[in-house]
């Protein structure tokens, strides 16, 4: 069968129904082509893409020089392995610790498999060098967690859909309340076999939720109290989505130029993926200094494809454009207005309750319970008057537009989502 036979959006539907494996529940739009903010469906119906495959597209669809450094590197070497150095990884490895302030990386291609790799990374450090005692390392979590969904990071999750009739699961884990300081401080206080924190800067999954002023700076400083390390994930937002290079550098806008990105909070472990890749190729990392890192030896942890040359070649593209096109400062400019333009509207409507979020990861909060289908009914009309966006936890939709975008195009998007919910007014 070619690839280049036209198909419609009915018979690509019916062909992933058939013999595909049912673990996702799309939109029922097929797209077929992207560039910068926008997408395509095979009928040719043009969309504004909201959503950025969950942040991994922060630099628009089809970046042209990130799609260039991808297909030279395809046409020169794509994998090695690592049984044998290649003439990219360094290069890579060199720029994103110099860009992220850290001593060392190592690469990986998923963001699940970055947190997996922080883990195993937090837990070999606490026996090593902390002196734990062997097998009694625990790590603490928060509730409403998304991390992935391997066997391990479903264990300390609490979404029923995606843990439920996959046990037995993995120990080592303490759960405690998001956003909780004092809850944090007692899990500290309480266990000596604490290892490390694993936290989202913002809960992107669990509703954009952003974590109240001086929460990410407090538990940083209890964690340097006990000795525990700090691991942000920002797999969803990092690389400039959030309005700054890094969710944890505070309350900087990356607005000057002089800005280096250095965390203000800086994790003992930064994990990162999505838009590192720039949304064409899996690429992650795990960042850390030479303390931690130090304690992974050959044999401990290792990926046939991870820091293949294609991944690195991407990488450094990705982090390029960010760079180039100052889109932490696009992200934090146009995140302002949207929240603005929308809020004006949410004080007189009564379909939305609020939105919230930092720079261009966005939610608003449907007035309606999470039993509802009211925020897909919402999105499905988006889909119709041309922009796409997904529910998540039922009652909320998050917004997360290409950071590439204009102002001219996001007031365009803030029309049609205002118009498009006017249609849902009571």
């Amino acid at each position: 069968m070619s690839i280049l036979e036209k198909i419609t959006s009915e018979d690509a539907i019916a062909l992933e129904d058939k013999y595909g494996a049912h673990n996702y529940h799309p939109l029922p739009v097929v797209l077929s082509k992207g560039e910068g903010v926008f997408v395509w469906d095979v009928e040719g119906k043009k969309y504004y893409d909201f959503l950025s495959a969950y942040s991994a597209v922060n630099q628009g669809h089809c970046h042209p020089k990130i799609v260039g450094a991808m297909v030279h590197q395809a046409q020169t070497l794509t994998l090695t392995s690592r049984a044998f150095y290649n003439d990219v990884l360094g290069t890579f490895e060199k720029y994103a610790t110099e860009t992220f302030k850290f001593d060392k990386l190592l690469p990986m291609n998923t963001g699940a498999e970055a947190v997996e790799t922080a883990l195993k990374l937090c837990r070999k450090w606490a026996y090593e060098k902390k002196g734990l005692p062997e097998n009694k390392a625990q790590i603490i979590v928060c509730e409403n967690n998304f991390h992935g969904r391997t066997t391990t990071i479903i264990s300390f999750s609490n979404d029923p859909v995606a843990r439920k009739n996959f046990g037995p699961y993995t120990e080592g884990f303490l759960k405690i309340e998001y956003d909780n300081l004092k809850a944090l401080e007692e899990a500290l206080e309480t266990n000596s076999n604490i290892a490390g924190f694993l936290v989202e800067p913002i809960q992107g999954e669990a509703g954009v939720y952003v974590p109240s002023e001086g929460y990410l700076a407090g538990a940083k400083a209890l964690c340097e109290k006990y000795n525990v390390l700090f691991i942000a994930d920002e797999v969803q937002t990092g690389i400039a989505r959030t309005g700054r290079l890094l969710a944890t550098c505070g309350n900087c806008s990356c607005t000057d130029k002089h800005c280096s990105g250095t965390p203000e909070v800086k994790p003992d472990i930064l994990i990162l993926g999505k838009a590192l890749s720039g949304g064409a190729y899996p690429v992650s990392a795990v960042l850390a200094n030479d303390e931690i890192m130090g304690v992974i030896k050959p044999g401990n942890h290792g990926s046939t494809f991870g820091g293949n040359p294609i991944a690195a070649a991407v990488g450094i593209a990705a982090l390029d454009v960010i760079k180039e096109e100052e889109l932490a400062k696009n992200a934090f400019e146009l995140g302002e207005l949207f929240r603005t333009e929308l809020g004006k509207f949410i004080e007189r409507c009564t379909i939305v309750n609020a939105v919230r979020g930092k720079g261009l990861l966005n939610a608003i909060l449907i007035n309606d319970t999470e039993e509802s289908s009211t925020a897909w009914d919402i999105c499905m009309a988006l889909k119709e008057n041309g922009l796409l966006a997904k529910p998540t936890h039922c009652n909320i939709i998050r917004f997360a537009p290409p950071l590439v975008m204009t102002k001219d195009q996001l007031l365009d998007c803030v029309s049609i989502i205002i118009k498009t919910l006017q249609q849902f007014e009571k």
